[in-house]
């Protein structure tokens, strides 16, 4: 069941006001009155990740971070397709992605799943989540979606894993042996499961996606933003923009990702899904 928008957020009527950022145009910001909106913008890529896009994120939430008049982060993808379709291949076979990257080790995958700041973030799923989709999602401290969203985490089908903290923040965040299933064998979710599931806190129609977005921040506008901001640090852990709790689970992905993606398995995995065919898995 999707939620009806009965009233119209009032800062989603307020005039935007460009915020520069890096990245070369694959994200674009605005601001709000107290609202930054972040839109990853590589519709043509169905907004995946890649070095720009990281960069263009990483230094818009610094922005909401360091700026006392932004009080609420949404984060959405261009276009209606794609909210974000995880790494862009081509980017991380050239090694933009890698944890080498200055830019991918100061904030984590897409400039956001470890970059913990104080003001509350709202990811607007405007399409399928899927691998670094679903990881944007988990990061958020909420999230609504279309009812035409997807979620999942199919790095398996590919001879991947789901390193941008997926695979430990998806079994925290809904139960367990849903999310295990979820994992191990790469299956979708719609948005209305998600809904049931507690991944997300409402469904709307694709048209009602920002008025939703924007409503529910417009609740946490009405709060006190320090006493909203002391409140998230303290629920999710965060210390100096840190997750101490997570560190360990950070090097264990880092350990055995470095693992996997030297196996045959791992190489055969993403050259059958560029060719477009099934993969012949050795075990190996």
């Amino acid at each position: 069941m999707t939620t009806q928008i009965t009233e119209t957020s009032a800062t989603i009527n307020l005039a935007p006001v460009p915020v520069t950022v890096g990245g070369e145009s694959a994200v674009l910001a605005e601001q709000r009155g107290h609202v930054l909106l972040i839109i990853l913008n590589r519709p043509e890529a169905r907004n995946a990740v890649n070095k720009h896009l990281t960069q263009g994120v990483g230094e818009a939430l610094d922005y909401a971070e360091n700026t006392p008049d932004v009080w609420c982060v949404i984060i959405t993808g261009a276009g209606d397709r794609a909210f974000c379709a995880g790494a862009d291949l081509k980017a991380a076979a050239a090694g933009e992605l890698s944890s080498d990257d200055e830019t991918v080790r100061r904030w984590g995958f897409a400039g956001y799943v470890t970059h913990h700041i104080s003001k509350p973030t709202i990811a607007a799923v405007n399409g399928f989540a899927l691998g670094g989709g679903t990881e944007i999602t988990l990061a958020s401290d909420l999230a609504v979606a279309a009812d035409t969203a997807t979620f999942g985490l199919p790095e398996v089908k590919r001879g991947i894993y789901a390193g941008a903290g997926g695979a430990f923040r998806l079994p925290r965040q809904i139960p367990h042996k849903v999310a295990m299933e979820a994992i191990l064998t790469g299956q979708p979710i719609t948005a209305q499961r998600a809904l049931e599931l507690g991944l997300i806190n409402r469904v709307v129609d694709a048209e009602n996606l920002l008025p939703a977005a924007f409503a529910l921040a417009d609740e946490i506008l009405a709060n006190a933003p320090l006493a909203v901001q002391a409140s998230k640090r303290i629920a999710q852990g965060i210390t100096d923009g840190q997750v101490p709790d997570e560190a360990a689970d950070w090097e264990r992905g880092a350990d055995e990702g470095l693992r996997l993606m030297a196996t045959e398995d791992a190489r055969e995995g993403m050259t059958a899904f560029a060719q477009k065919r099934a993969p012949q898995w050795q075990g190996r």
